[in-house]
């Protein structure tokens, strides 16, 4: 055919089908993310109203945030159901009481959470991640049943280990769902929307399961109820995720093409991508290789261990103050409220005001150090500020769920956050690994060697923190010197990590 019949055909050919044959191109989703395709494929109108995104914004909210909350509440009613029970028998008929056994039984389940931390993460990046998650919800539910069928401390390690496995995937994988939905400036309080059921459910258990204390006969102790009540609970709820969970805007029902995308042309300001289920080494790699990752696993992990009083002995504590046991578990009713309200206050502050972030994290730090000072030195007659001392404790909660929105705003690159986002988490296990272990029977009741240690990497972590908001203000600086102004150009076109895009700018 020569050029001039070429040319002919070509101006032959309608407008029509040339925009199908432009949204009908084929998107490289190995090196690129997969919301291009949405971005491809979409033939209406490309700008959208602020009203139109707060609509969307709000309507995302009920279908996904309620979600995460009850899942995460479950998760950490079901992880906490340790210090009720103790209360209730548990260390009695498991032989609990010899040594640190019971300290131990805390521990060991966030050796499990290390070991399934990051086999969970790559799971939910190959696999759609709302089945991945709905099935480990189904059989932690079921492990947990299984508590009541320990007879001695050898099964209750090997339960506890298993059930650390199995839920050691949510936090990681609940992190990833908000960063690939909500810009940075919205990250932190939904963060801390989920993360705030830690503190709310402890609230509510200590009800439940002062009903449940009250039951006898059947074969069964009362701890024996809290976790079959428990797991049951947990086993329904894993089908509603599986129906309900919108796991990313690229694959998630429920939303017209226009809705759909708005959510994803909306999150290139993010210069993160939204989702890409291809492994890539090379961004490990460069995870490896970044400061930021490693003060953020150390801050983790410091932080974190504190909470070892806070899940495992908040109730024994209590206990040893001269209270009875129904008396010490519904005493732990106001700690509940007044930590889930720190979780939302801090992360609400991080929405609302911009680069105080790192600030925040620091600020929490202090309710927990000044708390280990009082369960420390206040005489153990001075019952109201040692209740006080304990309803504060888990002050660190509300710096953790800013921090949780840091880590996610401030990682580029699917690969690499889901890697940091595991890594992180791995310095939570940590912290909660070690915590337990430093409060021994024989310091009972005072703990003293327990709130010194909590004392001092309370204090590390705030100062961590602060270390961490100038190596970020150091690059920011660096970057803009360059003449490389911030960008949103290769949000999605190359899935480049944070330290590979020169437009990328980090949050403080």
């Amino acid at each position: 055919m020569s050029r001039d019949r070429q040319s002919s055909k070509a101006q032959e050919t309608s407008p029509k089908k040339l925009e199908e044959l432009k949204h009908t191109r084929t998107i490289d989703t190995i090196h690129k993310d997969e919301a291009l395709r949405v971005l491809a494929q979409y033939a209406g109108d490309e700008t959208w109203t602020p009203e139109e995104e707060k609509k969307l914004v709000r309507r995302l909210d009920k279908k996904l945030i309620s979600l995460l909350v009850i899942t995460y509440g479950l998760q950490y009613y079901d992880k906490a159901m340790l210090s009720q029970a103790a209360l209730f028998g548990l260390r009695d008929d498991l032989d609990l009481n010899t040594g640190n056994r019971y300290s131990f039984s805390a521990s060991i389940f966030y050796l499990g959470f290390i070991v399934g931390s990051y086999p969970a993460i790559l799971m939910a990046q190959r696999w759609p991640i709302e089945r991945v998650a709905s099935g480990i919800v189904a059989v932690w539910g079921v492990c947990l049943m299984c508590s009541a069928a320990c007879t001695n401390w050898k099964g209750f390690y090997a339960q506890r280990f298993f059930l650390g496995f199995l839920e050691s995937g949510v936090s990681p994988m609940f992190m990833l769902i908000v960063g690939g939905w909500y810009k940075k400036q919205e990250q932190a309080l939904r963060m801390g929307f989920w993360y705030s059921a830690t503190g709310y459910v402890s609230a509510v258990s200590p009800l439940i399961n002062y009903g449940l204390g009250h039951i006898s006969g059947g074969g069964l102790n009362s701890w024996q109820y809290m976790y079959i009540v428990a797991g049951a609970i947990t086993v329904l709820w894993a089908v509603v995720i599986l129906f309900f969970l919108p796991p990313d805007p690229i694959r998630a029902k429920g939303f017209n093409d226009r809705e759909r995308y708005i959510a994803v042309a909306r999150m290139r300001e993010n210069n993160s991508g939204v989702r890409n289920k291809h492994f890539k080494g090379e961004q490990v790699l460069d995870a490896l290789c970044d400061i930021r990752f490693w003060l953020m696993f150390s801050i983790a992990f410091l932080m974190m261990i504190a909470n070892g009083p806070v899940s495992s002995f908040i109730p024994i504590i209590i206990n040893g103050f001269g209270f009875n046991r129904i008396n010490s578990l519904l005493l732990t009713l106001p700690a509940g409220a007044v930590i889930g309200t720190i979780e939302l206050a801090a992360p609400y502050a991080a929405y609302k005001l911009k680069g105080i972030r790192t600030w925040l994290v620091a600020i929490c730090q202090l309710g927990t150090i000044i708390a280990a000072i009082l369960l420390w030195r206040l005489p153990r007659g001075e019952k109201g500020g040692l209740l006080f001392a304990c309803y504060i404790l888990a002050s660190f909660g509300g710096g953790y769920a800013v921090l949780m929105g840091l880590q996610i705003g401030n990682t580029a690159g699917y690969t690499k956050r889901s890697i940091t986002s595991s890594g992180v988490f791995m310095g939570y296990c940590l912290g909660n690994f070690v915590g337990p272990l430093l409060f021994k029977p024989e310091d009972a009741p005072v703990y003293a060697p327990g709130f010194i240690a909590v004392l001092a990497t309370s204090i590390g972590a705030a100062v961590l923190a602060i270390v961490y908001r100038y190596v970020c203000i150091w690059d920011n600086d660096r970057r803009d010197e360059s003449g490389t102004m911030e960008g949103f150009d290769n949000a999605y076109d190359d899935d480049l990590t944070d330290r590979k895009n020169p437009q990328f700018r980090y949050t403080l």
